[in-house]
């Protein structure tokens, strides 16, 4: 393909709008809803590279006056409305890792008895600081995750001009991620949840790798669930990935779409037919203990983050008691209400999410 059809694919489907940035509203705490995220990050303000990781604390405000999976900056040169942006009412930073990691700690304490994990997020490809951060938010709030809510920022470029430049953060980056699941695991108080979307699920896997070959199976194993959502892996790499982590966490989920034009791109731009998240068969990973959610039914956009931005699937996944069902090892008693099709392939469970239920 011509390299300035490549360039008009990925600027068009970058053009959604003015990108995030943070703006701080302290009085957005009495209008909108707050969710607090811990965040740790290896970019500095700029969203270059930062040798070592950084810790803080973040208020983001989220509005009341929003259709769900919605996010909303404001406007330039408009003064900020907390009843229509995301918005930060508060922050607070940590000079050392265990005076965060005691923060996180005591976050945890404070919730029910069963509801003590935390939930780390990496972000994907193409995404500002505040994209990230917010868009982590907007999840919490639509999805009502439980948990306690830890970001990993990584240095991202924010451009999509930037894939290559990403893909060597996300090398750079695998240190600091290592680091802040084990914070992250020794601050919970049940199990730590990770959740990462596009090339953050590159990061995360290379994280759980690396982790794996230094005989880290202490934090591996405190690790009570694995999502990737739109996940931009390399099937033949996953695969080595998988194999070098050996005892993957359970469950063990990905969520995946055919219409997903993003990774449609990637796998282009790759040579290769799919990406991990493109598949809508489970037989190029049947051997491996996962399950894949195809969620495609849903796309609208580019169809590359359905689970954070489509009000129907959000309707479903919210719905805890048939979300247990979906997520289950056991598929093998038929098609439920939510799905088409649900079924074993070898190791493998593949499920499909419908819209008509």
């Amino acid at each position: 393909m011509p390299r300035r059809v490549i360039l008009a694919l990925l600027l068009g489907l970058a053009a959604c709008g003015p990108r995030g940035e943070i703006t701080m509203a302290p009085e957005a705490a009495e209008v909108g809803t707050v969710e607090r995220i811990y965040v740790a990050s290896n970019r500095t303000f700029d969203g270059s590279r930062h040798e070592g990781v950084s810790f803080g604390r973040v208020d983001v405000s989220v509005p009341p006056q929003r259709k769900p999976g919605s996010i909303t900056y404001p406007r330039k040169g408009a003064k900020p409305d907390p009843g229509t942006d995301f918005l930060v009412s508060g922050y607070a930073r940590f000079n050392r890792p265990q005076d965060f990691r005691a923060d996180l700690r005591r976050a945890v304490a404070a919730r029910p008895q069963g509801d003590r994990d935390v939930v780390l997020f990496v972000h994907g490809y193409n995404n500002t600081f505040a994209e990230g951060l917010y868009r982590f938010a907007q999840i919490e709030r639509d999805l009502r995750l439980p948990g306690v809510p830890m970001h990993f920022s990584w240095p991202s470029r924010g451009s999509p001009l930037a894939y290559a430049a990403d893909r060597d953060s996300v090398l750079y980056s695998r240190d600091g991620l290592s680091r802040s699941i084990q914070i992250a695991t020794e601050a919970s108080g049940g199990k730590a949840i990770l959740v990462a979307h596009s090339m953050g699920a590159l990061l995360l896997m290379e994280s759980l790798r690396q982790m794996a070959i230094a005989g880290d199976r202490r934090t591996l194993d405190r690790i009570g669930a694995v999502v990737l959502l739109s996940p931009d892996i390399d099937v033949g790499v996953f695969r080595t990935q998988a194999r070098a982590i050996g005892r993957l966490p359970q469950p063990f989920i990905i969520f995946t779409s055919g219409r997903d034009r993003a990774l449609n791109l990637s796998a282009l731009i790759s040579a290769e037919p799919v990406r991990l998240g493109n598949l809508t068969d489970a037989r190029p990973v049947a051997d491996l203990p996962v399950t894949l959610v195809d969620v495609g039914a849903f796309s609208s956009g580019d169809g590359h983050f359905n689970v954070a931005t489509s009000p129907a699937l959000m309707r479903i996944l919210t719905q805890a008691q048939e979300l247990n069902s979906v997520f289950s090892s056991d598929v093998g008693g038929g098609v439920g209400p939510l799905t088409r099709a649900a079924l074993h392939v070898e190791r493998a469970a593949q499920i499909v999410i419908s819209p008509s239920f």
